[in-house]
């Protein structure tokens, strides 16, 4: 394997690693935005909600300005502008101020998860095997690290823009100089353009895949918004016990990203990816049926381990089914990810006044085994990486970001 593709895969893994850290910062210190600006509970749900539309419209701009400007340009120069979006949410001094940096921060963010994933694919086929989990075991890391530096700022009563410069001081030189060794990969061959018109993406043919990213995405916003309280409310915890699930959670999807690699390589996509939805669908029903606080975290903790590997592979999925067009797949694919952000936690909420929050968990259960259904489409065509199927490793892997 070249310097070249090293270099990139390390730089890239990064840049995975700064957005997982800038995301769980923000997200985690919501209660501190809304106290700081005086935002009404009327009103922060539009605030929240603002965020993945604006996010949308991110990847569906970059679907076209990367038929013009490589996702390498679009990833080192959206970076910075999350992070800054980010200091401003924390810095700024009235409502109008805070929606102008998290219109920022979403339509960025938008920008850089579908450029970033679009490097991750291009990547992959440039090596040749399955790498794409490994990004993603980078940005839960960040994860777990932002979540980690929020934790100290709420602990020592910090003010937002004291706990979020150091973190934008630290990370956006060192995105910067990592973007210049970000490898744009050639696409693939002409006789490997498969699966759509003239080697464009065909929606019918995609539409599985977007559903397992919205199914996918649900089940992980009920455990980002509602694990603490299901905990506390539901199943008699304490408050601080409360708090466990979540980071139980980041830290089992760590886990399963770090080692999911290998198993794409040794057992296949498809194998991998039903075995993650039957864990998934195993920790819900375990959540719904606990008895008490422990066995619930028992449940949040197979919810990570089987979640971890889904979205990775429907990324990589994309590009291996528009192996000719695999950037515009994966910034429409990418869309999905934020229906299925603004679609979970409202609908968990309601089920649950209505019904029974033991009874909403089993909503995300269901759509998620949904994946089985579609998991053929994971299947690796024209191109299987690992299992003694390892396409021939690219020799010309394009040009490096520092070529443009």
């Amino acid at each position: 394997m070249t310097d070249v593709l090293r270099r990139g895969r390390a730089s890239l893994a990064f840049g995975f690693f700064a957005q997982g850290a800038t995301f769980a910062l923000l997200v985690t210190r919501i209660p501190a935005i809304q106290d700081r600006y005086g935002v009404s509970d009327a009103l922060l749900p539009v605030f929240l909600a603002a965020v993945p539309i604006l996010a949308g419209v991110g990847s569906v701009t970059t679907e076209q300005l990367v038929k013009r400007i490589r996702p390498s340009r679009l990833l080192r120069w959206s970076q910075p502008v999350v992070l800054l979006a980010l200091l401003g949410a924390g810095a700024g001094g009235d409502i109008a101020e805070l929606a102008v940096a998290l219109g920022a921060f979403g339509l960025a963010v938008g920008a850089l998860d579908a450029s970033m994933n679009m490097l991750g694919v291009s990547l992959q086929r440039s090596y040749g095997r399955s790498i794409m989990l490994s990004f993603h075991a980078a940005y839960s890391l960040g994860g777990i690290l932002g979540a980690s530096l929020a934790w100290v700022g709420a602990h020592w009563h910090l003010a937002l823009w004291v706990s979020y410069l150091p973190v934008v001081a630290v990370l956006l030189p060192a995105t910067l100089v990592g973007s210049r060794w970000y490898v744009d990969g050639d696409p693939a061959p002409l006789e490997e353009r498969q699966g759509g018109e003239g080697g464009g993406v065909v929606f019918k043919l995609l539409l599985p895949l977007c559903l397992v990213m919205t199914f996918a995405y649900i089940g992980d916003s009920t455990v980002s918004n509602w694990s603490a309280k299901y905990l506390k409310d539901v199943l008699g915890s304490s408050e601080q016990l409360a708090t466990v699930p979540y980071n139980v959670y980041m830290v089992t999807t760590l886990l399963g990203r770090a080692i999911g690699d290998f198993g794409v390589r040794r057992f296949g996509a498809v194998a991998v990816v039903r075995l993650g939805t039957l864990v998934a669908a195993a920790g819900f029903a375990v959540v719904a049926s606990a008895p008490g606080a422990w066995v619930g975290m028992l449940g949040f903790t197979l919810l990570g381990l089987g979640l971890c590997v889904l979205v990775p592979q429907t990324f990589a999925a994309a590009g291996r089914l528009f192996p000719g067009a695999s950037d515009a797949a994966v910034a429409r694919l990418n869309i999905f990810n934020y229906v299925g952000f603004l679609v979970g936690s409202p609908l968990v909420g309601a089920l649950g006044d209505a019904w029974s929050y033991r009874g909403a968990m089993l909503v995300p259960m269901v759509l998620v085994l949904v994946t089985l259904v579609y998991a053929r489409s994971f299947a690796a065509q024209p191109d299987r990486y690992g299992g003694g199927h390892e396409r021939p490793r690219t020799a010309d892997v394009g040009r490096g970001s520092n070529g443009l």
